[in-house]
């Protein structure tokens, strides 16, 4: 079995912590965790991209 890594928040960059949050409230944070991002499929990924593209629009507002 793979072990969860853990992710220090406090030293990550805002785009790594927006990163993060989108995928937890995706419910991919725990397979991210457990196999990392290259376990995540295409439309996954796409998606992540793409609420991150619209939060970083929205806070240069």
């Amino acid at each position: 079995m793979s072990e969860k890594k853990k992710i220090d928040f406090s030293n990550l960059a805002p785009d790594e912590k927006i990163k993060y949050e989108i995928a937890e409230e995706l419910g991919l944070l725990d397979k991210v965790k457990a196999d990392g991002w290259k376990s995540l499929s295409a439309k996954e990924t796409g998606r992540i991209g793409g609420l991150m593209r619209k939060r970083n629009a929205n806070s240069k507002k």
